[in-house]
């Protein structure tokens, strides 16, 4: 298992056919490096292993170790091994380990465990085939835990574990220490048992923090041996590996940064220009595609609601595909080269001036693609008060649902120019909105700091992941499955809001609608020079009378000073589902509201082209910049708050980020369109 940035931070399942009989549920757990959690995706790892009662408690464990850092990881398999649950070893970057000088004598490893060492190489699809042999054979039973414990672990504690045996019988006496001394960590005890093993802590004076050391210190004893006797190391300095060569790099102090800056600069360059045509082919295929409906299918009701209502709604995301699949195909390639893991060493020193450190840094890039698993990622942060600040300023973060929201905002007020001749200025305004909201967090992560009082000490010990050519076929694969998750879980609630909003925004109270109605065609019998202007405007003023209209013209007051209409106080309401929501209404407003000779244009002529009562444009700079600054900093997603809840076991946490997010937005929106307009 590793902790370096880029595993799993919660436990992943899955399934897997071992043999033709034998069919296997996989549970992928955080790494850690000990069974004495630190932090909260270690916990998650411990509980796994410790809760008997569990749906997921496992069979078999199999114990993924670094060849190249092995007395490390034999630290936690052989504590895992004294559990006494049925074990497998297997042994990854056995090349790396080769080239560090580094001989491993497989088979001596597993007489010195007692439990099978499998060297294996899953990029190359090496040792699999014996994997699944050794896990068979343990179903069957021809592998079983040795009998012998590394250490005498009840010698740390030998009154402890002597009355804990009659509390908690169905555990291995190892086992009663680790739950002795994580008693008031642990959920899974039923009280009585927590109870039982608090007053038997007292009774005996039970030192955890004194057993775990001397605990650490005989079983780093017992691996020395273990090592002596079946690894061979050459001298460490003898060979400089090609990761670390690149680091010299990579890590400097002055070209780490500019490298990083580069790297941040061609990823959003790319998202532009590599997503430009794949987009307006599909923008376009749906035109045309609503154009052809409109004219073989009888007008009415349901001919209304499936263009302007689902065709509508879902162009207004399908648009966006290509560009998400690039971010996300371009953070998967960051992560699997091993980059990833150095900007959060590059960062330390920014981040420890703002109160974090640099563990804060890989949710905090994580949250440019999705805040929900990017919070969850905070779980590696050790410290208390530097969690809770990570998870405060996570969502600032420009998640990927922000992205369509950038881009037609983008490229409605922003004029696809170009800087230096090479550079494109759309590019450069989309980075400037991602660089942004990682400037207001740390800002607001400094003040938080000084807000909250704390003792913990912080500190940052992270492991860094060799360099290797990126798994294209798990890029692909990461494409896919985001892009699927993108549709399936935002493109449901868009879906749904589309059509609800259609129907808010055909509808209306009475019959205010069919006065509107024909109040402007009674205009237009008595001013037939003025028919077309008119006809136009029978179609907005039938939207504003409309349920949505009304609730839009509602809080139209309280968004004025933003630079905001109705329409887009609409889309405020709507996107808080899910930020990428505001292109959805959009799409449906100006569908609604358009007559017959504008439902062939695109989404974006038609914003562009939208006025406002006086004759001036709605999406003029200062709109634009406001509305985008607005949705960088506002909590436009529900999805985010009940994952901020379940990560603090509180609503007071997420209403309190709900407020100051809010308050913000407004205050810096304000600020933006004043100066702008």
């Amino acid at each position: 298992m590793g902790n370096f940035p880029g595993v799993t931070v919660d436990k992943k399942t899955g399934t897997a056919s071992i043999t033709d009989t034998i069919k296997a549920n996989i549970i992928d757990l955080p790494g850690t490096y000990s069974l004495y959690p630190k932090s909260k995706d270690e916990l998650v790892t411990y509980e796994v292993l410790l809760n008997h009662d569990s749906a997921d408690k496992p069979e078999m464990i199999i114990i993924i170790a670094d060849a190249s850092n092995l007395k490390r990881n034999l630290l936690f398999a052989t504590q895992i091994i004294d559990l006494k649950l049925p074990c497998i070893v297997c042994l990854s970057m056995m090349d790396i380990a080769r080239k560090m000088g580094i001989d491993i004598d497989i088979d001596g490893l597993e007489r010195e465990l007692g439990v099978p060492v499998i060297a294996i190489n899953p990029r190359k699809n090496k040792g699999m085939a014996e994997l699944k042999k050794a896990i068979a054979l343990t179903v069957e039973k021809k592998y079983q835990p040795p009998f012998r414990n590394y250490i005498d672990h009840k010698a740390l504690a030998p009154e402890l574990l002597q009355q804990l045996e009659s509390i908690l019988p169905d555990y291995s006496s190892y086992a009663h220490l680790h739950l002795a001394s994580n008693v008031d960590q642990i959920e899974f005890l039923p009280d009585n048992r927590r109870e039982a093993i608090r007053e038997v802590i007292t009774a005996t004076g039970f030192n955890k923090t004194k057993a775990q050391a001397e605990e650490v210190m005989q079983r780093y004893a017992e691996i020395k041996r273990i090592m002596h006797n079946s690894v061979v190391e050459t001298d460490p300095l003898y060979k400089e590996l090609h990761s670390e060569r690149i680091d010299k790099l990579l890590l400097h102090r002055v070209w780490g940064n500019v490298i990083l800056l580069v790297v941040l600069f061609l990823l959003f360059q790319s998202i532009f220009w590599l997503a430009n045509y794949p987009m307006d082919i599909i923008e376009g295929g749906f035109s045309m595609l609503s154009e052809w409906l409109g004219n073989i299918l009888p007008g009415g009701f349901l001919t209304d609601l499936l263009l302007n209502g689902v065709i509508a709604g879902f162009s207004g995301i399908a648009v966006f595909i290509p560009q998400i699949m690039i971010l996300f195909g371009l953070i998967s390639v960051l992560e699997d080269s091993g980059y990833m893991a150095r900007i959060s060493f590059l960062t330390d020193r920014l981040m420890r001036s703002a109160g974090l450190n640099g563990k804060s840094v890989m949710p905090l890039i994580s949250g440019m693609a999705c805040a929900v698993p990017a919070i969850m990622a905070a779980r590696t942060i050790e410290n208390r008060k530097e969690r809770l600040i990570t998870i405060l300023i996570t969502p600032l973060m420009s998640c990927s649902a922000r992205l369509p929201v950038y881009t037609i905002l983008i490229a409605l007020v922003i004029p696809d120019n170009k800087v230096l001749g090479v550079f494109s200025l759309q590019g450069l305004v989309l980075m400037g909105m991602y660089l942004s909201g990682f400037a207001v967090g740390l800002l607001v992560a400094k003040i938080i700091s000084l807000l909250i009082k704390a003792r913990e000490r912080s500190y940052f010990i992270m492991e860094l992941p060799v360099y290797r050519a990126p798994r294209w076929k798990n890029v692909g694969i990461t494409m896919v499955e985001k892009v699927k998750i993108f549709i399936t879980d935002a493109g449901k609630v868009i879906m749904v809001i589309s059509v609800i909003l259609w129907f808010l925004a055909s509808f209306g109270p009475g019959d205010r609608i069919e006065r509107a109605e024909q109040q402007i065609t009674q205009q237009m019998v008595a001013q037939p020079e003025l028919k077309d202007s008119l006809q136009k405007h029978l179609e907005t003023a039938k939207l504003e009378n409309s349920y949505a209209g009304i609730l839009g013209k509602t809080i139209e007051p309280a968004i004025r000073p933003l630079g905001f209409d109705w329409k887009i106080g609409i889309a405020l309401i709507t996107s808080f589902a899910a930020r990428e929501v505001f292109v959805g209404t959009m799409a449906t407003l100006y569908s609604v509201g358009s007559d017959a000779d504008e439902n062939d244009a695109t989404l974006r002529e038609k914003m562009h082209s939208a006025v406002r009562p006086d004759g001036s444009k709605v999406y003029d700079l200062a709109t634009g910049l406001s509305l985008m600054v607005f949705y960088a900093f506002a909590m436009q997603c529900m999805s985010t708050l009940a994952i901020v809840k379940r990560e603090t076991k509180s609503w007071k946490i997420p209403m309190i980020q709900l407020a100051y997010m809010s308050g913000l937005a407004y205050l810096v929106s304000l600020v933006v369109y004043q100066v702008f307009k």
